[in-house]
């Protein structure tokens, strides 16, 4: 089982009121969250580790996570309120308003975490989780125990205006990468990282050195790039779609990369470093196919398998 940690939150999403006035839905969101609900949508065994709310908001983000099949054996529940993100979407991008103080999620400590069982293959973080504290800790407490014997895979989806103290921050992703076996990073991760003249195989090289031995680079429109460390690069330009909002775009490719692998029997600490380029061509496809699909709905809605292009291979597709 892949065991996604980090954020489960409410998106607030914009809308407008019958009197023609502006107004938020509130939707289930949270990067983290967006990958458990995708993961579980492709039929990949997934669960979360999290704290969530027993409020009503908190009672949402739980049946969602059900209905998407989610395990949910590793959710920490109290009383603390739900995070709220307030979404504004400027020609299809999502900017974020966070309420996160005192939440469940934000205050999910070591005593909260349950010890993580021999039925995880692979632990997947990112999102705010690890920018907030105590959570941020929790989380890089389990990295730093865990990676040395499992699959660590990593998308920082780095959210500025959420980060107080940007040098904490960048000592705890630091920590995070030396345990990472894969990393996602958007262009716009990659240059928050490394803000420098270096080009961009520079700014990669520079998370190899860090840790990860592969490195999957999303770059919008441009389509993602796989780099595996010491092998070579593969690119796979995106799908087009009529974009209604980004709203989980990168969180939905996630899940379709992660679950190629997975299909494929390439998911584990000994396999990766020595995966052959086509086998990341096909996942970058897929995670492509999968995002695509999310964009050309509104909010963070991801495929089910059953909706997935009969053209993907058997052992994937069907």
């Amino acid at each position: 089982m892949i065991l996604c940690c980090g954020d489960a939150l409410i998106d607030m999403l914009p809308m407008s009121t019958r009197d023609g006035h502006a107004g938020f839905r509130p939707c289930s969101g949270g990067s983290v969250f967006n990958t458990a609900c995708a993961l579980g949508r492709l039929d990949v065994p997934a669960g979360i580790m999290v704290g969530l709310s027993t409020d009503m908001f908190g009672q949402k983000l739980r049946d969602d996570l059900e209905q998407s099949c989610v395990d949910l054996s590793y959710v920490h529940f109290s009383d603390r309120p739900t995070t709220l993100a307030f979404v504004q979407v400027n020609d299809g991008d999502a900017h974020y308003t966070f309420y996160d103080e005192h939440s469940a999620g934000r205050m999910f400590s070591d005593r909260d975490a349950k010890f993580v069982g021999d039925d995880i293959d692979a632990l997947f973080f990112g999102g705010i989780s690890l920018v907030a504290e105590p959570v941020a800790e929790t989380y890089t407490s389990i990295v730093e125990n865990e990676g040395g014997s499992r699959l660590v895979v990593l998308d920082p989806n780095i959210r500025p205006s959420f980060i107080r103290d940007v040098d904490r921050y960048r000592k705890r992703l630091t920590r995070i990468l030396n345990k990472t076996d894969v990393c996602k990073v958007s262009d716009e991760d990659m240059h928050w990282m490394f803000p420098s003249s270096d080009s961009v195989r520079e700014k990669i090289d520079h998370l190899f050195d860090l840790g990860p031995s592969l490195v999957i680079r999303t770059s919008g429109a441009a389509g993602a790039t796989a780099y595996l460390k010491d092998v070579g690069d593969v690119h796979h330009p995106a799908t087009v779609v009529r974009v209604v909002d980004t709203v989980g775009a990168g969180d939905a490719f996630d899940a379709g990369f992660l679950a190629s692998l997975y299909f494929a029997k390439h998911l584990d600490k000994i396999q990766i470093p020595n995966l052959s380029l086509n086998a990341l061509q096909v996942a970058l496809a897929f995670g492509a196919t999968v995002a695509s699909i999310t964009v050309s709905r509104r909010g963070s809605n991801p495929p089910w398998r059953n909706e997935l292009p009969k053209s993907f291979p058997k052992s994937i597709a069907d």
